[in-house]
């Protein structure tokens, strides 16, 4: 799901909108200005766009503390961001930066250039070096370190910015449609009076501006769309890693016990795909010995973050990368260790087939969860899903398919394990 957050009726998200439904997102849209609520989690987030508003980013208003908070899990979780006007001032606030008083109104149609930076920016690259927008500010931002500067113009120099790898600040209306223009017009007349055929001059400026305009938000949805499987998995866990442990401190004998039936041997290479705070990572540094490479891989931060508190770094060394792309070469590791992580993967027999590539012949393969199947659905107050690949019926053509032989199953009430060899295909 993409948030939007709206704070006044004619800023809405316009052609942002538009290029989210044209690639099929699905939106929820929280208008603050009706007195709806902000979430307070980004747990079922894949994007999260924030718009502008009349209120300043510095000075308290009724969503603010809110907003702050769920822009602030948004980038934690690296869930991709858009901010526009006082939106991107609270993406600044944010992620560490300030926001205050400009030096003065700036309304009407003008120039921003793009920096060198923008050349390589993944929603900026196609923008030409110089553009006409429409500003409607009087607030500006200081940038939170490490962002980076992607347009400017003399008298505000900062226009656009990006905070990490996927999160955007528009100070400029990049958004506007010629309704839009007259709506905001209608809003704020005296600021409209002061930039002199600021509507009738805006289908000349938005025939000019409509292709870069599009571009950028076209941009913006692909690359939401691209990486919503494992956003969405981010998020999810993102909030819940610092207490993981504690949660599930009980589970700790039943990783061993599962370990131990791997069967690996004294130097082997291992992998603990998906491996959270790294229970399991003990156990396996246990069985292959000090002459052995143990390696917990996770795309999740935040899990990384909690397994080195815990110091499974010192067991392990820790990777943070997605399970189902692993940057490793064909035939390296020997086993591979994954607890419940098949259940999240968009693709189950995608990642099979590339657990199964950088697995060698006569590998092991050790798929657990410490509750059984029916324990899970029943917890949840959910039936078994007859499409659950975790099923025999389902996983072992899976496992075939892909070059594994299912060796052993077993679905009980207080774990689940499938054991697999890799074969040749």
């Amino acid at each position: 799901m993409i948030q939007i957050v709206e704070h006044a009726p004619q800023e809405g998200p316009y052609a942002i909108g538009a290029a989210l439904d044209a690639a099929g997102l699905p939106v929820r849209v929280c208008r603050t200005w009706a007195g709806e609520r902000v979430p307070e989690t980004a747990d079922d987030l894949v994007a999260l766009v924030v718009m502008g508003g009349p209120m300043a980013a510095y000075e308290d208003f009724p969503s603010r503390t809110a907003e702050l908070a769920l822009l602030r899990a948004a980038l934690e979780a690296e869930v991709p961001v858009l901010g526009v006007c006082l939106g991107a001032q609270l993406l600044a606030v944010a992620a560490g930066g300030t926001a205050r008083p400009g030096s003065g109104t700036q309304v009407g149609w003008g120039e921003v250039r793009m920096t060198a930076a923008a050349l390589d920016d993944p929603l900026f690259a196609a923008v030409p070096k110089q553009v006409r927008v429409l500003h409607w500010h009087s607030d500006t931002m200081d940038l939170p370190t490490g962002a980076t500067l992607l347009a400017s113009c003399d008298r505000y120099p900062v226009q656009a910015f990006r905070t990490g790898g996927s999160a955007w600040g528009i100070q400029f209306h990049l958004e506007v449609d010629k309704a839009a223009v007259e709506s905001f017009a209608a809003a704020f007349p005296e600021e409209a009076a002061g930039a002199p055929g600021l509507v009738e001059s805006a289908s000349v400026e938005l025939a000019a501006l409509a292709r870069h305009r599009d571009g950028v938000f076209q941009r913006f949805a692909a690359f939401v769309a691209a990486r919503a499987g494992q956003t969405a998995m981010r998020a999810f866990f993102t909030r819940r890693a610092a207490t993981w442990d504690a949660r599930f401190a009980d589970d700790g004998p039943r990783y061993a016990t599962a370990v131990d039936l791997m069967g690996l041997r004294d130097g082997d290479r291992v992998l603990d795909l998906g491996c959270g705070t790294g229970r399991a990572l003990p156990a396996l540094r246990a069985q292959v010995g000090e002459a052995g490479v143990v390696a917990g891989v996770d795309l999740t931060p935040a899990m990384l973050t909690a397994a080195m508190r815990e110091g499974r770094d010192r067991v392990a060394g820790l990777l943070l990368a997605d399970a189902c792309r692993l940057p490793l070469p064909t035939g390296t590791v020997d086993g591979i260790f994954s607890a419940g992580l098949i259940n999240h993967v968009p693709d189950p027999g995608a990642a099979l087939r590339e657990w199964a590539r950088v697995t060698a012949i006569g590998g092991v393969l050790l798929l657990f969860h410490p509750s059984g199947r029916a324990e899970r659905a029943a917890r949840h107050g959910r039936p078994l899903d007859p499409g659950d690949p975790l099923a025999e019926e389902h996983l072992r053509p899976a496992l075939r398919a892909a070059g594994w032989d299912l060796a052993r199953y077993e679905d009980a009430a207080r774990h689940f394990l499938a054991r697999a060899i890799r074969v040749a295909e």
